[in-house]
């Protein structure tokens, strides 16, 4: 299985690093521990992933969880680890490259002709007691409510932009997104906007 994974990985990714190797074997890793079968045709498994990049690739493969199908979720702690959780269950783990990976990797393949080389192989290879770091964790968020329902939609009265998955503020009656509403964004507008509304 690891082989398709990873060349499905590569496929999708362009090529393949030593980083989607980990992420592939993560997504496994977190399979045994939670006992689902992966890559999920369903949306039992939902995933946080701690940092952008091609480590989320190879989860997004292993797993089956992806931001398309709203089961996979950017928390930017600028690290490449990540929290899985069965919906079903609640059970979560959270899995991380364990911190003597990289010297590992060499030691497992000491006549690679580069660091990289011997990541892309013993990442393959490793057993994952030696490669990962796994942990029980509880979430701190209320799961059900990020998902949200199908087919939610509002329109804010201030920019008339739709508001999907239960993510309106209502304030006196009124719905508002968060922007309108005043909650901080990660854009400020520098012109008035142009178009319908």
């Amino acid at each position: 299985m690891l082989p398709t994974l990873l060349a499905d990985s590569a496929r999708r990714h362009g090529h393949l690093c030593p980083r989607q190797v980990l992420g592939v074997r993560m997504g496994l890793v977190a399979g045994e521990w939670l006992g689902l079968a992966l890559p999920q045709t369903d949306k039992r498994l939902f995933t946080f992933v701690e940092t952008d990049g091609c480590y989320a690739d190879g989860i997004s493969v292993a797993t089956g969880c992806w931001l398309g199908r709203r089961t996979l979720r950017l928390c930017d702690q600028g690290k490449v680890a990540a929290t899985f959780v069965d919906t079903a269950t609640g059970a979560a783990v959270r899995i991380a490259p364990h911190p003597a990976a990289r010297a590992r990797a060499a030691a497992w393949v000491p006549d690679a002709p580069s660091r990289r080389h011997a990541q892309l192989l013993a990442y393959r290879q490793m057993p994952a007691v030696d490669l990962l770091c796994a942990a029980r964790v509880t979430l701190t968020l209320d799961l059900a409510a990020l998902i949200s329902r199908p087919g939610l939609r509002v329109a804010c009265t201030v920019c008339h932009e739709e508001i999907l998955n239960a993510r309106e503020v209502v304030r006196e009656g009124r719905v508002f997104c968060r922007g309108c509403a005043g909650m901080a964004g990660y854009y400020i507008p520098v012109a008035p906007r142009t178009g319908p509304g």
